[in-house]
């Protein structure tokens, strides 16, 4: 009798089509949709022209126009009212569209600043800064890494003090590798206040970058990321008001780590989003070039790559959703959240090295794609904290 091939299994079943995942939901997912019509149809065509010249403004005002810059934000403020899900969705598409810098820019105003600004401004505060932010108007930077500080914060020399005779806050110092700080209308920039060590005596001000003093010394240049604009700063007697000041004096190092575990998770959503384009551009390339006679996705080599980026990826994707799922329930899960950036920078790292060796040649010419993504990997195991930072955090949670 002729064998009959038995039918697939649970255990034997075809792949299928990607699933939606259980924390989003059918609205989530027509959100995606539409994020990505809009990025196709007004961002994709230009990403090599941004990567040359950065992104326009007017990117904040295409996609304040279209409700995208407010998704987390309350209706109140000019938001749309939706949950921390729809601030992931708008970060895996971001960077699975567009070039990861111009991810970054944007992802400054709402992962980072607005959050907090929602948190711990006050309520003039909020209407100053927050609203016109989520209507396209106003641009953020954040003010922590200096030449001789960052990670390490207790180095941090940027100083606020207060001048009792007009209760101002005159400010003296310097940030670097400060993402928008050339267009940045304002900048959230920590400052010490008092002669504390440590993490003790922080204090975080609100300054409009066009008061006297404030300087803008150079655009730096990078090795990727190169569609958004990073900065280098000075303040020189800046002046501000003690209205200027969020949060609690004194609690601007705990206030800013507690409100940026958040822009880390979707941080680590964007990196995998990223990752998986990549993967998917080099299938594609697999299954349309040839060597020796046949596609080169059909060599054992090349198929083994495939087979443990995709495993590698499916559990960065894992770990990401369900520490997004603990922490949207209003749970604090620092360690989680601090595992999952480093475990999706290392794992974008490493797909997009083996996406370019799959690709050969192809992958150092521009006009691939592949080069750019490699170099905008590689930044993510060093922006919004170090391997070795995160590593620490991690090991710390463990009494060590």
């Amino acid at each position: 009798m002729p064998s009959v091939a038995p039918s697939p299994t649970r255990h034997q079943r075809p792949e299928s089509p990607a699933r939606q995942h259980p924390i989003f939901t059918e609205e989530h997912e027509a959100l995606r949709q539409m994020i990505r019509a809009l990025l196709t149809k007004e961002f994709v065509p230009h990403i090599e022209e941004w990567e040359r010249t950065t992104f326009p403004d007017s990117v904040f005002e295409k996609m304040a126009g279209a409700g995208l810059l407010g998704l987390d934000m309350p209706e109140e403020y000019g938001g749309q009212g939706g949950d921390y899900y729809s601030a992931m969705v708008l970060a895996e598409e971001l960077w699975r569209s567009c070039a990861v810098g111009t991810a970054t820019g944007i992802g400054v105003n709402v992962s980072l600043v607005m959050p907090v600004l929602l948190a711990l401004g006050t309520e003039e505060q909020k209407q100053r800064y927050l609203v016109p932010a989520i209507a396209g108007k106003e641009i953020f930077c954040l003010g922590i890494t200096e030449p001789d500080g960052g990670s390490d914060v207790a180095a941090i020399r940027t100083q606020a003090v207060l001048d009792e005779a007009t209760g101002e806050y005159v400010i003296n110092g310097s940030k670097m590798f400060i993402s928008n700080g050339i267009r940045a209308h304002t900048i959230l920039l920590l400052t010490r206040t008092g002669p504390e060590d440590g993490h003790h005596g922080f204090t975080l001000f609100l300054v409009d970058m066009g008061l006297p003093g404030v300087i803008r010394e150079r655009k730096l240049d990078k090795m990727g990321m190169n569609s958004s604009d990073t900065g280098l700063l000075a303040f020189q007697d800046v002046r501000v008001p003690a209205s200027a000041a969020i949060g609690e004096i004194g609690s601007g190092f705990f206030h800013i780590m507690a409100e940026l575990q958040a822009e880390r998770l979707v941080m680590a959503a964007g990196g995998v989003a990223a990752a998986q384009a990549m993967f998917d551009k080099t299938l594609q390339y697999a299954g349309e070039r040839t060597a020796f006679g046949r596609q080169i996705g059909h060599f054992q080599a090349i198929r083994h790559k495939f087979a443990q980026m995709a495993t590698d990826l499916e559990a960065a994707r894992q770990l990401t959703y369900a520490t997004a799922r603990s922490y949207a329930a209003g749970e604090y899960p620092v360690r989680e959240i601090s595992m999952a950036k480093l475990f999706v920078s290392q794992i974008a790292w490493k797909v997009a090295d083996e996406c370019l060796q799959i690709h050969g040649g192809a992958g150092v010419m521009r006009e691939y794609g592949i080069e750019r993504a490699w170099r905008d990997a590689r930044i993510m195991r060093i922006g919004g904290g170090t391997d070795e930072i995160v590593l620490d955090l991690i090991g710390r949670t463990y009494g060590l």
